[in-house]
């Protein structure tokens, strides 16, 4: 581990006990993990002294060439500048906030006679942005509530009280079918229409209550000035404020003000959850996902999630319900665990939306993989020529070095991916020498017989490594069980990557970045390193059979002993006589080591 070099150590033991954020490095200088800490010594003494890492965390430990760190002032402080740097230089190693930036937000324009719209950019233009609403749906009801209140603007006419006093602009159709008031030609003065717009920022704040006084005392001044029609219009309005607040208040509008957020979490992800009550509403809801790259506590999670939540929705509750308290105290702001009441209602509600994503994004990424394994299956299929897609493909190759301990193997890839499960090995019992034609022929009926005597599952493709010969050879043996023509088989020839089907005198070549080439370079690849694998092995038993063999007074109880516990020759050569003796006694023992010795 290179945080085990003696320089670092020291580096580490001159650290400072104050709160701060450190930065890991590589061998190349790039930055690879930003962390804060209560306690920098501490802290990153723990990486050094920690014995039970998880995988990924002891990657990155051996991965640490040196370190910075930048001392802060508060635990707050160093919350905040972690975050910032981590956005900024995104480390390999880091929590990765995995967000739909997609979603709506709705936006006051900064202008005079201020339009409100719905969008999915947000524009740092000194605009106000209200959201982001994970529901599309929501945010449209919304706006849709907010056009019926107030008759605002939707064009995109450069209004200013200039233009507007020298008559610049004519009146469109949204005046005259009712859904805007004219600010263009002057028909609403700016101050009144401020006035709509400090109504919509009420209802996008979810301070109700507020709106429909003033909404209350219009009908009232409408009525007292016979405006019976204004005052009907204003009526169904209040009435429409009205439902909209029954249906989004779930608690007593005694909890003002609050933001709630849940945690839920598996060993790769984790899931926030936030919403923002106010007067026992939920107006707002955010999820989202962080990838853990590394062992990360759920404490430092929840943490990251409420500052970066907090930022982006521009937050300034004082009151925040958690389930568990988070590693850092937000200054002036309370921690709430409820245990009962409408508190712990609302964090319920919370956690079941975190599970609701957890649960979508877990089946967007299945429909995600089954669809790109689909894509390739069907792109084989055409390249190939295939009837069916191929499900189930299997693929044989030959071993035999020097006519030795010849064996063949089979590979079974399931919708494109290894099924290590099904793999097969065989001896092969018929063939005297290395012949690989005739150990292919039996290796296919063997295999094929066995499949149809036990009614198993056919493959919708076989691939054999090698050209026409070893093509024919299996097309040989399908015909004697009956399957030649109902199972797709071709032959993929090494050297130039030949593909042979069995009634075609000439290869079929496909381009070398064909997604069908590749996977059956893959499957042809994976069948030849089983097959040596098993060789190898087969061939160094006997190789260790025949050394041992050799030894007066060592019986194949004694070879057989000495195989399963030191595997080589070369292994039992390193060995002393006592480490023998405690496997085949010391007699024997030291018959075996005086012989290897002399090698």
């Amino acid at each position: 581990m290179a945080l085990y070099d003696e320089h670092l150590r020291e580096k580490v033991n001159k650290l400072p006990n104050n709160p701060g954020v450190y930065q890991y490095f590589d061998a190349s200088g790039t930055i690879i993990y930003i962390g804060k800490a209560k306690n920098l010594k501490n802290r990153v003494l723990s990486y050094l002294n920690k014995s039970n890492q998880s995988n990924k965390t002891r990657i990155l430990v051996e991965k640490i060439a040196d370190f910075r760190y930048i001392v802060v002032n508060s635990e707050q402080d160093a919350l905040l500048l972690e975050n910032n740097l981590i956005k900024k230089y995104k480390p390999r190693y880091n929590i990765l906030l995995k967000d739909d930036k997609t979603y709506p937000w709705i936006c006051i324009k900064k202008e005079p006679f201020p339009r409100v719209f719905m969008t999915r950019r947000y524009v740092h233009d000194g605009s106000e942005y209200f959201g982001p609403y994970t529901s599309g749906k929501f945010a449209h009801f919304l706006m849709h509530l907010i056009k019926s209140l107030f008759k605002l603007r939707s064009c995109q006419l450069a209004l200013n009280r200039k233009a507007v006093y020298d008559h610049k602009f004519r009146v469109c159709l949204e005046y005259h079918i009712g859904n805007c008031l004219a600010p263009c030609v002057g028909k609403i003065q700016e101050e009144e229409y401020d006035e709509f717009i400090v109504q919509v920022r009420n209802i996008l704040k979810g301070n109700l209550s507020q709106v429909m006084e003033v909404m209350s005392r219009k009908m009232k001044l409408y009525a007292e000035n016979l405006q019976f029609e204004e005052a009907n219009g204003m009526k169904e309005a209040l009435e429409a404020v009205r439902n909209y607040q029954s249906k989004s208040t779930i608690v007593r509008t005694s909890i003002n003000d609050t933001d709630v957020f849940s945690c839920i979490e598996n060993e790769k992800y984790a899931y926030v959850n936030y919403l923002r009550i106010v007067h026992g509403a939920v107006i707002q809801v955010h999820t989202v996902e962080l990838e853990k790259k590394i062992e990360e506590e759920k404490e430092a999670l929840l943490s990251f999630a409420i500052l970066e939540i907090r930022q982006l929705v521009n937050s300034q509750s004082k009151e925040i319900i958690v389930p568990f308290y988070p590693d850092v105290q937000l200054e002036g702001v309370q921690y709430v665990i409820p245990q009962k009441g409408d508190k712990k209602q609302l964090l319920e509600l919370s956690e079941r939306n975190a599970n609701y994503f957890r649960i979508d994004r877990e089946r967007q990424r299945t429909l995600k993989k089954e669809d790109s394994t689909l894509n390739i299956l069907k792109t084989i299929k055409i390249e190939l020529k295939l009837p069916t897609l191929p499900h189930r493909m299997e693929c044989f190759d030959n071993s035999n070095i020097q006519g030795t301990n010849p064996v063949a193997s089979c590979v079974v890839f399931i919708d494109g991916k290894p099924a290590k499960r099904e793999y097969r090995k065989f001896h092969v019992k018929t063939v005297v020498g290395a012949d690989d034609f005739a150990s292919m022929e039996e290796i296919i009926f063997r295999r094929y017989g066995r499949v149809l005597d036990e009614g198993l599952e056919l493959p919708d493709l076989i691939v054999i490594d090698g050209g026409k010969g070893q093509l024919h050879s299996a097309v040989n043996s399908l015909k004697k069980l009956g399957l030649y023509g109902k199972v797709p088989i071709l032959g993929l020839a090494k050297q130039m990557e030949e593909i042979y089907f069995p009634e075609d005198k000439d290869p079929y070549l496909l381009a070398k970045n064909s997604i069908a080439l590749k996977t059956l370079m893959h499957i042809r690849d994976e069948a030849h390193r089983f097959g040596i694998t098993f060789h190898r092995r087969l061939r160094e038993k006997s190789l260790i059979k025949s050394v041992l063999s050799e030894i007066k007074g060592v019986g194949e109880t004694t070879e057989t002993a000495l195989l399963q516990a030191f595997k080589t020759v070369e292994n039992m050569k390193t060995k002393s006589v006592e480490e023998l003796s405690a496997v085949v006694g010391r007699k024997r023992a030291e018959i075996v080591y005086a012989y290897l010795q002399s090698l």
